[in-house]
C-alpha cells in the first residue's frame, strides 16, 4: 500500500524532477564542484604535476593577505564600504518599495519595477561602459554637458579618487537595489488592509501607518536579508570595484578590497593557492558571522531567527 501511494507520488512529480535538473546541476557544477579548490588553499599549487600534487604548506598562503603594507587599507575599505551597503539596503529598499505601494496605476508601477530590476540583469561589462559614457574625461556626459551646464569645471573622474567612494555607493545601489525593492514591496503586499483601515479611523498619517504598522510587520524580512548580507561582510562585488573604475591604479586608495588585491596578486605571480586561501577564509569569516548574528536576533527575538 505505501509502496503504491509512493510510487504513485513519484509519477504524479516526476515531470517537476525532470524540471528540476538543469537546476540542480547548474547548483552542483557552478557551488559544490568548486569547493574542491580549498585544497589548493593549504598547498603549493603545481599544474605541471596536477593540482592535488602539490607540497603542502598547511597556513603559509594565508600570510599573502598579511605581506602587503596595504593590508590595514584593503581591510578598512572592505568592511566600511559593505558596512554602508548593510545599513543603507534596507532603507532604500523600503522607500522605493513604500513609493511602489502607493502608485496608483499598475501600467506606472510595473514600468517602475521594470526600470528598477533592469540594472540588476545587465553585466558588469554593460554597467562600466554606461558608467564610462558618462565619466569619460573628452567625451563624457558629465564632462560635455551636466557640469557645464551647472557652471562647475570638468573633472578627471578616473584619476580622482576622492570622488569614487560617492560613485561606487551610487553605482551599487543602481544596479542592486531593485531586488531588495521588489522583496519589500512582497511583503508589504502580504500586510492586511484592515490594519490600515483601522489606522485611518483613527485619523492616522501616512507617515504614522507607515511607522507604526508597515515597518515592525517588515522586520522579519528586513532581520532576514540582513542577516544574509552579512554572510558577505569580508567580500566585496569585484566587478563594482576592479571594472568600473577600469582596474585604475590612480583609484587604488579608495578601489581597493581584497578581492581586488587577491587578483592583482593572482595576475601578478600566478600562484592560485593564495587566491584559494583568500576565498576560504572570506568563507569562513561570513560562515561564523551569519551564525553569531543568527544567535544574537535568536537570544533578541526568537521568531524572527533564520534557524
Amino acid at each position: 500500500m505505501n509502496r503504491s501511494k509512493i510510487l504513485a507520488k513519484a509519477k504524479t512529480w516526476f515531470p517537476f524532477y525532470i524540471f528540476m535538473l538543469p537546476g540542480i546541476a547548474y547548483l552542483l557544477i557552478n557551488n559544490y564542484l568548486p569547493m574542491l579548490g580549498l585544497y589548493m588553499a593549504f598547498t603549493k599549487v603545481n599544474l605541471v604535476d596536477g593540482i592535488f600534487s602539490g607540497e603542502f604548506l598547511g597556513l603559509q598562503n594565508f600570510n599573502f593577505l598579511t605581506m602587503s603594507s596595504d593590508f590595514p587599507l584593503i581591510i578598512r575599505n572592505t568592511l566600511v564600504y559593505n558596512l554602508i551597503f548593510l545599513i543603507l539596503n534596507p532603507i532604500v529598499g523600503i522607500a522605493l518599495a513604500f513609493f511602489m505601494n502607493e502608485l496608483g496605476s499598475k501600467k506606472i508601477l510595473k514600468c517602475f519595477q521594470t526600470s528598477l530590476l533592469l540594472p540588476s540583469l545587465l553585466s558588469i561589462q554593460i554597467i562600466t561602459y554606461i558608467v564610462y559614457a558618462f565619466l569619460c574625461i573628452d567625451t563624457g556626459i558629465m564632462n560635455k554637458t551636466i557640469l557645464p551646464t551647472l557652471g562647475l569645471d570638468p573633472v578627471k573622474w578616473y584619476t580622482t579618487p576622492e570622488v569614487w567612494p560617492a560613485l561606487l555607493i551610487f553605482v551599487h545601489f543602481w544596479m542592486r537595489s531593485g531586488f531588495s525593492s521588489v522583496v519589500y514591496f512582497s511583503s508589504m503586499l502580504s500586510i492586511s488592509p484592515e490594519y490600515y483601515e483601522v489606522a485611518e479611523l483613527d485619523s492616522a498619517s501616512k507617515a504614522k501607518q507607515f511607522w507604526y504598522i508597515t515597518l515592525p510587520l517588515l522586520k522579519p524580512t528586513i532581520i532576514t536579508l540582513m542577516i544574509i548580507s552579512l554572510g558577505a561582510i569580508f567580500k566585496s562585488d569585484f566587478g563594482l570595484f576592479y571594472q568600473v573604475p577600469l582596474g585604475n591604479g590612480a583609484l587604488y586608495k579608495t578601489t581597493q578590497t581584497i578581492d581586488t588585491y587577491v587578483f592583482r596578486g593572482l595576475t601578478g605571480s600566478g600562484n592560485l593557492g593564495y587566491s584559494a586561501a583568500a576565498g576560504f577564509l572570506q568563507s569562513v569569516i561570513g560562515f561564523v558571522t551569519v551564525i553569531l548574528a543568527n544567535w544574537v536576533i535568536r537570544r533578541i527575538s526568537p521568531d524572527d531567527a533564520i534557524f
